[in-house]
């Protein structure tokens, strides 16, 4: 069964918008500036909100603005900002911008609290972290199956599900089984927030796609994405690419 949305939503978290009254952007907790504001997906979701659904999915250029969006609800949503659980207190460089604390999430009634935020960029820092609480291991398995490892041990029960950019560690068959174990959570009354690159991945089944860029958050078909048409025409074509960017 499928969580709810709409006015009866039983979502982790249903919508995101403005805090009536924003924490200040002048805390130094290692990000301050208030430089996400000039972010345009950023800024819409400030400006306008934004609804979310069981699968929601962003896909873009680097810089566009994905990672901060998805970080800032992990944040606000209370789980590790670094990767983990709503108890994970995993710290070390923080780069965060200030989003988090100028949102507020509206949640579904009787929702989980329960979460898991997969941040791709930071996970080696918290296998570290598991394994000094005695709950580690994961150094000594490759990239990929640690991930794998980590989505199968932490991501079991209903709750929200926040991935960055999952696909950095796993191969075509590794995002096969993370797209196979995701749409069982949502089966199982589960939310997910996915930040990625992958075509295969943004095909989560039931998602709503996200693309992420100049003009803010447009929501698109998976077939219209510019990732979608991109991969496909490199793949039926490889040498023309190839000519283009290498000048042969």
């Amino acid at each position: 069964m499928v969580a709810r949305s709409g006015p009866w939503s039983s979502l982790p978290v249903r919508r995101v918008q403005a805090r009536e009254a924003p924490g200040s952007s002048d805390e130094d907790d290692g990000a301050g500036a208030d430089w996400h504001r000039d972010v345009p997906a950023v800024r819409q979701v400030l400006e306008q909100g934004w609804d979310l659904t069981a699968v929601t999915v962003l896909v873009g250029d680097n810089g566009a603005g994905k990672s901060t969006l998805v970080e800032g609800v992990a944040a606000a949503f209370g789980l590790g900002v670094e990767g983990g659980t709503t108890a994970s207190t995993h710290r070390t460089h923080a780069t965060e911008s200030a989003f988090a604390r100028e949102i507020s999430l509206v949640r579904g009634a009787g929702a989980p609290r329960r979460g898991f935020f997969l941040r791709a960029e930071t996970m080696h820092g918290h296998y570290t972290y598991l394994d000094g609480i005695g709950s580690g291991g994961l150094h000594a398995m490759s990239h990929g199956e640690s991930f794998l490892e980590l989505v199968g041990t932490r991501m079991l029960h209903p709750g929200l599900y926040v991935l960055d950019e999952p696909e950095s560690a796993l191969s075509f068959t590794g995002c096969l089984a993370l797209l196979e174990h995701l749409h069982g959570l949502v089966q199982q009354d589960s939310q997910v927030i996915l930040s990625t690159h992958s075509p295969l991945l943004a095909a989560l089944p039931g998602a709503t796609i996200y693309e992420v860029g100049p003009w803010g958050l447009r929501q698109a078909a998976w077939e219209d994405l510019e990732l979608v048409v991109g991969w496909r025409g490199f793949l039926d074509a490889p040498e023309r690419y190839l000519r283009h960017v290498l000048g042969a």
